[in-house]
């Protein structure tokens, strides 16, 4: 039965920092990507930052140069390295792995990170 399995989450104080760490078991097929989204009260899901290898990664406009996304290929795991935190950076994060076929993408159940002092 596949999973994706999220930690992490927590309370930080503006400026603080926090690790998300995931890992996806289970599926059958190649993971081709892994990522992060989020989802703040009120608000769509968006995407955070996204990696297919080291060396291909995509990140969003509001993050880029304050956190870092990391994967190991062979264990199916990703993580998120969040420095110098804002409050706008509070929303439910979830992690993803993307595959090519049917069901195309596999969620886990989110974890809270709260920025607030």
């Amino acid at each position: 039965q596949a999973q994706v399995l999220e930690s992490g989450g927590g309370l930080v104080q503006p400026g603080g920092s926090l690790r998300l760490s995931c890992a996806a078991s289970g599926i059958i097929f190649r993971v081709n990507a892994m990522g992060w989204y989020r989802q703040a009260p009120g608000k769509q899901r968006e995407l955070v930052a996204t990696i297919i290898t080291p060396g291909i990664t995509n990140y969003a406009d509001s993050v880029k140069g304050r956190f870092t996304i990391s994967r190991d290929n062979a264990k199916n795991t990703v993580n998120l390295q969040m420095n110098n935190l804002k409050p706008e950076d509070t929303a439910v994060y979830y992690c993803n792995a993307r595959v090519a076929v049917s069901p195309f993408d596999y969620w886990g159940q989110g974890t809270q990170v709260t920025v607030s002092s």
